[in-house]
């Protein structure tokens, strides 16, 4: 397949710029993390102080969303830049949308070494699309070829470190490395098993339990939710007594701070290279988590827990006015795609339907950027398990829509930010309700 390569990059291949020079990236990306689980976004309990220090040296998106909070279909967005509705991949499998149009597909073809360490977690790893792959989760401890035991976030720093050491110098990178924390362990009862050295954290602290962690919260929910359904089984396996709220809550930040640490190795691994102000480093996850909210545990519904997930972005290009700063555009995960490629020098294909962020940060903004966007997520197993569940979501309002139920619903998210007072049957907002029903109807046509 031919490629037109922009002309600054097509300069820097012909030799007037070292290779060395070419820019690289790496993406940093932890699991079931979501937008509120960092000191900068005002945590008062986690300690992420590498991620932090990142986001003082960049930009820090505050409404940075997915388009389906579930691990499989978000990376899987994040490979391709598409909707669900597109890529097709439909939490477990593989996704349709050729390799070659995917953001580490192109990468490699126009000429850098690319990796992966960690979960993949669509369909079959392609090992072959990698000059060096590793994929592995699904357990926090894991078995070396020796039969020691290693930490998976440990085996994440070692496999990064390896590959920052061992690429070709003469090569622009891109590498990601996709943790597997702080994502639970779900068929074991402890669920989030940090390493012993990280006990000590938090110990002595009493961590808050959310305001809509309340069985009043679980009865507000559509009539379907019942014990059958997954999100409120898992709920049971974490938050169901405050005694086990504190244990699951406290290592979950471990294993969440542990992350962070590892983010700081490879960024000074990166400075110690010299090679950090010729690197885009992102930060961010797969999809966000109720930690007991509406009585739920886990992702995979529209409200605002699940679905927003943090975003720092530090691009050597940013001007010194832009660091340090957040932005509160609707950013989302489909963007990353197009705005790694753009970053590198190479045209996004047109089936990505994502945008480029780095307008956003380098320059004032942009006067047509996205207000709103369409959120999708399947049936899994049965409507009684995991319903599917679609949204309209702006700042100021939600549409909700569940299909096997014909269920509406519409909260105002600026007087309702935790989304308890659904007014779909309210006579005043039956011309919103309305509206966004068909905007939604608009932009799930659009996501095809």
């Amino acid at each position: 397949m031919t490629r037109i390569i922009p002309l600054l990059f097509a300069i820097a291949l012909c030799g007037n710029a070292s290779a060395n020079e070419r820019p690289n990236v790496v993406i940093l990306y932890a699991d079931d993390w979501r937008f509120d689980t960092l000191g900068s976004a005002g945590n008062p309990i986690v300690k992420t102080p590498h991620l932090d220090a990142l986001a003082k040296e960049g930009v820090r998106f505050t409404q940075n969303c997915v388009t389906t909070s579930i691990c499989g279909i978000s990376r899987a967005s994040l490979f391709t830049g598409q909707w669900m509705s597109r890529h097709g991949n439909r939490a477990f499998n593989a996704f349709s949308t050729p390799w070659e149009e995917t953001y580490p597909g192109l990468l490699r073809e126009n000429g850098y070494w690319v990796g992966h360490v960690g979960k993949w977690h669509t369909g079959k790893f392609l090992e072959d699309k990698f000059d060096f792959g590793r994929s592995y989760s699904g357990v926090h401890w894991m078995k070396n070829e020796d039969g020691t035991k290693i930490h998976v976030t440990r085996k994440n720093e070692n496999d990064a470190m390896e590959f920052l050491s061992a690429r070709p110098k003469d090569k622009p990178f891109c590498l990601k490395v996709s943790f597997f924390a702080t994502h639970a362990e779900d068929h074991n009862p402890k669920q989030f098993l940090p390493q012993p050295e990280s006990m000590e954290l938090y110990k002595d602290i009493t961590i808050p339990i959310p305001k809509t962690a309340t069985d009043a919260a679980w009865k507000k929910l559509p009539a379907f939710f019942d014990e059958k359904n997954e999100g409120r089984n898992r709920w049971t396996w974490r938050y169901d007594e405050p005694g086990k709220y504190q244990e699951m809550m406290k290592n979950y930040y471990r294993l969440a701070t542990e992350v962070d640490a590892v983010c700081g190795k490879v960024i000074a691994e990166l400075k110690r290279q010299g090679i950090y102000d010729n690197t885009l480093v992102i930060f961010t996850t797969d999809n966000g988590y109720y930690h007991g909210e509406h009585g739920l545990a886990d992702k995979w519904y529209p409200h605002q827990e699940s679905i927003r997930v943090p975003l720092i972005i530090r691009d050597p290009r940013m001007p010194a006015a832009k660091r340090g700063t957040t932005n509160d555009d609707f950013t989302l995960n489909v963007d990353l795609a197009p705005t790694i490629l753009a970053y590198s020098g190479i045209p996004a294909p047109a089936t990505m339907q994502g945008r480029d962020i780095a307008p956003l940060y380098l320059a004032d903004g942009m006067d047509d950027w996205r207000t709103e966007f369409f959120y999708e997520h399947p049936t899994l197993r049965d409507k009684d398990f995991i319903p599917a569940s679609g949204a309209l979501v702006r700042k100021d309002w939600k549409y909700f829509f569940w299909p096997e139920s014909g269920v509406e619903q519409l909260f105002h998210i600026t007087a309702d930010p935790f989304e308890e007072n659904d007014l779909a049957a309210d006579p005043t907002q039956k011309g919103r309700l309305a509206e966004m029903r068909i905007r939604f109807n608009e932009l799930k046509q659009q996501a095809k």
